[in-house]
């Protein structure tokens, strides 16, 4: 097929150091701290603490023009990363919920959830819904609850979003709280799902990621040691964290995603385009509905790394939440 092949070490691409012990050192990214109140910037930002055990915590994206009982929608979002990189304080993703906070005039809730390997999964899956539940708690809380929520937030329209990884998160944690039961989060109703580049794999190679071999962001040896980092151990690729399509879905995830507007971003020249497809196609083939956007010149995480390029995906973003 002509396609290139490329070393497996993927260690020197994202910059990790391999101990002598078996052990990982991360590489450490940029980060900003909150904003906090009172300081010459269009979108304010605040950290606020979710589980003081786990060190887990969420940062609170308001646009600072709004009045108190603007009603804005929520939007709860998971970043990226494969599961083992980065933090909401990380220079890309407070930029890029700092431009949805402005650009969809919307409150955003970003979840810093623990990270692989120390953390395997399912501790991020545990962490969203946590951090969903913390939401339901400040709604429902109308005397002590977090103010930019309470005084800002109209509950009824919240969103959980999601990029790469976070995408991958967005399924996992919809099933989880539904299988909880969403009356649970009342008076929250998640109004809609929103997975970009979903972050799923498999064993099987797929035509996508043989034709990006040379991907500079997510070539498949990358993806395979995030997964390899991030899965239970003693797993492969065809578990259902990361093939979900392996499986299937259940009778009760049916219910579930038919349940709620799902919106499916889909990157053209994305290394994992084939799996986000063999996604849709299992939906599609359940019977589940979803409003599907395509930009064929679309790298992985374009909206983080060619933000110029993203005035579609947000115009799309803005139609499905509004």
């Amino acid at each position: 097929m002509g396609y290139q092949s490329m070393p497996v070490d993927a260690y020197p691409r994202l910059i990790f150091l391999k101990n002598p012990d078996g052990t990982i050192k991360m590489p450490q990214f940029p980060e900003v701290p909150a904003t906090g109140d009172g300081v010459d910037a269009d979108v304010l930002t605040k950290d606020v603490r979710l589980n003081a055990a786990k060190n887990t915590s969420v940062r609170i994206y308001r646009p600072k023009n709004v009045t108190k009982h603007s009603n804005l929608p929520l939007i709860i979002y998971f970043h990226g990363g494969g599961f083992i990189l980065c933090r909401v304080a990380s220079v890309p993703f407070d930029e890029l919920c700092i431009r949805m906070a402005r650009e969809l005039s919307a409150i955003i809730v970003s979840v810093d959830y623990r990270l692989a390997p120390e953390h395997r999964l399912p501790a991020a899956y545990e962490d969203g819904v946590e951090a969903v539940q913390w939401v339901k708690n400040q709604a429902s809380d109308q005397s002590n609850g977090e103010p930019w929520l309470r005084d800002y937030v109209d509950f009824s329209k919240c969103f959980i979003m999601g990029g790469s990884a976070g995408g991958n998160m967005v399924y996992n944690v919809g099933l989880r709280l539904w299988s909880l039961g969403l009356d649970q989060l009342k008076p929250v109703k998640i109004s809609g799902l929103i997975l970009s580049q979903p972050f799923f794999g498999g064993v099987q190679r797929t035509e996508s990621e043989l034709r990006k071999i040379n991907d500079p962001l997510v070539p498949y040896p990358t993806t395979d040691l995030m997964w390899e980092l991030s899965l239970p151990i003693g797993t492969d690729r065809n578990h259902d964290y990361c093939n979900p399509m392996v499986k299937g879905l259940s009778k009760s995830d049916i219910e579930a995603l038919k349940s709620q507007s799902c919106l499916i971003i889909i990157g053209g020249e994305d290394s994992l385009m084939d799996h986000q497809i063999e996604f849709m196609k299992m939906l599609e083939g359940s019977g589940v509905n979803f409003v599907e956007f395509y930009d064929e010149k679309a790298p992985h995480s374009i909206e983080l790394f060619e933000p110029e390029k993203c005035e579609d995906l947000f115009k799309a973003i803005t139609e499905f939440i509004y």
